[in-house]
């Protein structure tokens, strides 16, 4: 009989091999990938969406607080626009005020997957966000606040929300909180989910079952797999790794990240909208911007979208002044791939730091380049075949006015094993062990270790 510990690991593979099967599977019961793309402009054409920016004072339902300027929703729910003020010690620090998003709500992530013919797939949605840049992309089976999963929003019911819920009868595959963008949102998390259903399921017009194979592969495409699918593709189970090689030991990546959170010194207070306009931003009836244009605006958007819970709204929405950069050095050691990770400090971190790409940034934003951003910089412009990967994708849309990041993975494998503090070559296994815990890795790390899985 196996004791407890080996009865655990066993099921872990089990699943884990599960995945990897998928994994391999590039057809499934929607057919092709060709037959998916086609599914996916077919849905695209179905509906009808406009997102057009509009005065701040033509919001319905929100509104800037007299006392403090924030800007609010008169529920009280979903979120706000608020001022923060922060002092640290971290790379290019000091001390500033800022417009965050205050959404203290954590949202759910929700993959359902269920076998066909011995293989899983994974219920995935055809969704329009208003933020994104082209209006579609395949979310996970359920992605929503607990405003819009409550009826907040008095929209029509989430589909498929019960699996996910209180006296569900699926079996959890993977589950945790994680991190999102902390530049802009402060502290904020979302539960990643994947259970399985042995019920029998007939997919709505806008939802279809893919294998992770088919996933993988379109991955590969711009703008298409969107955030939220992205960082629950990345917690998925993989095989344990006992006695794999890394060049430093899980107690030694962690502890880097722990001296990090305990040496550097983040204070941040929130505080009145308005106290940013006296420290570089300003407002006007159409935007709330920098002053020099870098960083964000907040904008207000008038959404008319078919296919959503609710047909038409307006609300806020922070948009980017360029599309960022993030990128992972890859170097095999040992024969085992490992990435440079960095310990970074952000403004609205949940706790203070987290594992990040080597390279995350836009790039105007520094004077001084920030270390390994030239060496990425010439690898895409140039060197390309040190490129594994190089595709853009949108950053969560019910938040971010059409928000991208440049996703690549550099081959570094004549690079030092030395690097700089605060860097650390991590052994992939090692990271995906990791991801079965929260705050550990921030959400572009997620995005570029579904995009490393993809490859494999």
């Amino acid at each position: 009989m196996l004791d407890v510990p080996t009865a655990r690991l066993a099921r872990t593979a089990d699943t884990a091999q599960r995945f990897a099967v998928s994994a391999a599977a590039t057809e499934g019961v929607a057919g092709s990938v060709d037959d998916v793309r086609a599914w996916f402009a077919g849905r695209s054409a179905a509906h009808r969406f406009s997102v057009t920016e509009i005065p701040f004072a033509e919001l319905a339902g929100w509104g800037f607080a007299r006392d403090t300027g924030n800007l609010v929703h008169d529920s009280g729910r979903f979120f706000s626009v608020e001022g923060l003020a922060v002092r640290t010690d971290a790379e290019h620090g000091g001390s500033w005020v800022q417009p965050v998003i205050n959404q203290p709500e954590i949202g759910l992530l929700g993959l359902l997957a269920r076998e066909f013919d011995g293989v899983l797939h994974f219920l995935m949605q055809a969704k329009m966000e208003p933020g994104n840049i082209n209006s579609l992309q395949l979310s996970p089976t359920v992605q929503a606040t607990r405003s819009n999963y409550t009826g907040v929003h008095k929209g029509s019911a989430i589909r498929y929300l019960e699996h996910f819920g209180p006296g569900r009868t699926t079996r959890v595959l993977a589950d945790g909180l994680q991190s999102e963008q902390g530049s802009w949102f402060l502290a904020k998390r979302n539960r990643n989910m994947v259970v399985e259903t042995h019920d029998d399921i007939e997919p709505h017009e806008d939802f279809v079952w893919l294998t992770l194979g088919q996933l993988h592969r379109l991955l590969a495409e711009d703008n298409l797999i969107n955030m939220d699918s992205r960082t629950v593709l990345s917690v998925v189970p993989t095989e344990p790794a006992r006695g794999a090689f890394a060049l430093h030991s899980t107690a030694e990546v962690l502890s880097a990240l722990t001296e990090t959170r305990a040496r550097r010194e983040l204070v941040r207070r929130l505080v009145p909208l308005t106290a940013a306009y006296e420290g570089g931003w300003h407002r006007t009836d159409t935007e709330i911007a920098h002053d020099d244009g870098r960083y964000f605006r907040v904008v207000a958007v008038d959404v008319r979208a078919t296919g959503r819970e609710v047909a038409s709204w307006t609300q806020p929405l922070l948009a980017p002044a360029r599309r960022g950069l993030a990128a992972f050095l890859v170097k095999e050691i040992a024969g085992v791939r490992h990435v440079l990770a960095r310990a970074r400090v952000e403004a609205g971190a949940h706790s203070v730091a987290e594992l990040a790409p080597t390279v995350q940034c836009d790039p105007v934003n520094y004077v001084v380049p920030p270390p390994y951003l030239r060496e990425v910089q010439q690898a895409l412009a140039g060197d390309r075949a040190r490129v594994l990967y190089d595709v853009v994708h949108s950053e969560e849309g019910g938040r971010f006015h059409h928000a991208e990041n440049r996703y690549a993975l550099i081959a570094a494998d004549d690079h030092p094993v030395d690097v700089p503090d605060g860097f650390q070559w991590v052994a992939a296994h090692q990271l995906h062990e990791l991801l079965g815990y929260g705050n550990f890795l921030d959400v572009e790390a997620r995005t570029l270790i579904a995009c490393l899985r993809s490859l494999s």
